[in-house]
């Protein structure tokens, strides 16, 4: 029995994993960029003395649904979109360097070009600081320009280009912060053929009716755990019940 109770915890814990992911997922169906959670697992053998009689479920490191979301057209210069499997290089919370699909690029009070959730920019050369300007914009491949305060808008000048990696080949965990990270702490190389797509951004890929469907199943499957899980309660209390008959 106590076997069955703990597979029947163990699958629960996961589809309360699940469900906490899909409920994100619908939570950020606007979000810029965002791309929906995927809940994985895998099978791990219980540790101990004996036979490998039984593995329990266990979840991987958090992965991204890299599928592309719906382009639209804002005309803002300092929105992009990013083509293919290109992704803008950012510094996480914690300094070191990540990727997103986030393109609602802004100028911070200090200069500093920041994504839409707030995280630096980077280029090729750092982070992305820009002086006081009239205009901003950004090429198709990447390439910051701005026209000073005062300047001629004829003659914009160069500040340099955003850092665009290729995620071909490479594994990616995806973060709390929703920024997907190198395994290992490693860091993408700049991409120099990748493109932009400016005065554009790339809307969340989450399909709605998909995460209903999927909130359903994973509801039901909890019920289905519940109730295995007393039934074994049940059967255990009736096998004790069997065994406290008088003998004789």
């Amino acid at each position: 029995m106590d076997k069955l109770a703990y597979t029947a915890v163990n699958a629960m814990k996961s589809l309360m994993n699940r469900q906490a992911t899909i409920a994100n997922n619908m939570a950020n169906s606007d979000t810029v960029g965002f791309k929906a959670d995927m809940v994985s697992a895998k099978a791990q053998y219980v540790n101990g003395p004996g036979h490998d009689s039984r593995a329990m479920a266990v979840d991987r490191d958090m992965q991204g649904d890299m599928n592309g979301g719906a382009v639209s057209q804002t005309g803002r210069p300092l929105d992009v979109a990013f083509e293919g499997d290109a992704m803008l290089a950012v510094q996480a919370a914690d300094g070191k360097e990540a990727y997103t699909r986030r393109g609602d690029l802004q100028i911070g009070p200090s200069g500093a070009m920041l994504t839409g959730d707030g995280f630096p920019v980077l280029g090729e050369s750092g982070p992305v600081t820009l002086p006081p300007a009239d205009r901003v914009d950004i090429g198709a491949d990447g390439t910051i320009s701005f026209v000073p305060v005062g300047g001629d808008p004829t003659q914009p000048q160069q500040l340099g280009r955003l850092k665009l990696v290729s995620t071909t080949g490479s594994e990616l965990s995806k973060g709390s912060d929703s920024l997907f990270h190198v395994a290992d702490n490693g860091v993408l190389p700049v991409d120099d053929n990748a493109k932009v797509v400016s005065g554009a951004l790339e809307q969340s890929n989450v399909n709605m009716t998909s995460a209903l469907v999927d909130m359903i199943e994973t509801s039901r499957a909890w019920e289905t755990q519940a109730r295995l899980l007393k039934m074994t309660e049940d059967l255990d209390s009736d096998g004790a019940g069997v065994m406290s008959l008088p003998q004789g």
